[in-house]
């Protein structure tokens, strides 16, 4: 009897463990067929901001993706951003420190998913490199665009942590494009100059001897490692993430996935980037490398942005709209 008594026992057991099963198995099954696929308006700028979208633009089109996305690439971000405010786009890769413009703008209309770009910008030498540190600039003449923005603040603060004053140690021509920094720099021997990717690129192909002496991002570790260099991020509309949390979070894996497949396969990622009229096959292929192109989200995105952020407020407030964001500015699924 106590024999039999154990055998109904096993079984009940097991055929309960088998139903668990099946009703967990189902519920997964259950969830992903419910999941209704939103279209998200998504806008980058050409550059190194859409690189790492072009395998989730490329699955997007070939039907791959969870979410439908129409994209929208612009020259400027002030060709977004009007769209962005008036609810034309839901989510956007600019640079950073507007992304805190526009949250103090619309009084917290916007949040931050991700950083996408790290750096980028780089001290270039043409002929024999002579700088070994930033303090070797101190009586140099340097080309460069920027002023007024990021580059210029960025610049100024990792100078006067090497001892130097921007305004008093070294001249800066400052011009309006990187165009003309390149052909500033072409007709003069050893000049030095800062230029961003994939501009760099660009000009390493028309420039012989033209040699990177020091980058930026490299600098700014150095100096300050409770945050980073942040040159662009992606933010999304506070309403549409209201009304779409789980479209958001999906786009996050897929866009994350997207950045992995970028870094991971430069020359496939290359010739996506030229598909999408990005940059040239050729450019993107020796630029993306140096892009630092990243996905870093939740606390790890905070506690990049905010110390980033402080750094630009202290150069000048109104890089970063006048005050320092909230705390529910940074998005965090975590």
């Amino acid at each position: 009897m106590k024999k039999i008594i154990s055998i109904v026992l096993v079984l009940v057991i097991s055929l309960s463990l088998v139903a668990c099963s099946n009703n967990s198995a189902n519920s997964e099954v259950k969830n992903e067929s419910t999941y209704q696929s939103v279209n998200i308006r998504l806008g980058g700028l050409k550059g190194p901001t859409s690189m790492g979208m072009v395998k989730l633009l490329d699955d997007n089109d070939n039907k791959q993706t969870n979410n439908t996305y129409d994209f929208t690439m612009a020259a400027t971000a002030d060709e977004l951003t009007p769209k962005f405010i008036k609810g034309e786009l839901d989510i956007v890769a600019i640079p950073a420190n507007l992304g805190s413009v526009l949250y103090n703008k619309t009084n917290g209309g916007i949040k931050m998913l991700a950083v996408n770009m790290l750096g980028a910008i780089y001290i270039v030498q043409k002929g024999e490199n002579t700088l070994n540190s930033l303090a070797d600039l101190k009586g140099k003449t340097i080309y460069a665009t920027g002023k007024g923005s990021t580059p210029e603040y960025v610049l100024s603060y990792l100078l006067s942590q090497n001892g130097l004053d921007i305004e008093k140690d070294l001249k800066i021509e400052w011009k309006s494009e990187p165009a003309e920094t390149v052909a500033e720099i072409s007709v003069k021997d050893n000049a030095i100059a800062m230029i961003p990717q994939p501009y760099l690129a660009v000009a390493q192909t028309k420039i012989n001897n033209l040699n990177v002496a020091l980058d930026l991002y490299n600098e700014w570790e150095k100096t300050n490692s409770d945050s980073k260099f942040i040159t662009a991020a992606v933010f999304v509309r506070t309403d549409f993430e209201k009304e779409n949390p789980q479209a958001v979070k999906m786009f996050l894996e897929e866009y994350s996935n997207s950045t992995n497949y970028v870094k991971e396969n430069i020359d496939e990622a290359s010739k996506l980037i030229d598909k999408y009229d990005i940059v040239k096959y050729a450019i993107a292929k020796k630029a993306l490398p140096q892009c630092n192109i990243v996905c870093i989200t939740d606390n790890e995105m905070k506690q990049a942005v905010s110390g980033y952020f402080q750094v630009l407020y202290n150069q000048n407030s109104a890089s970063v709209g006048g005050k320092l964001p909230g705390d529910d500015f940074y998005l965090s699924y975590e």
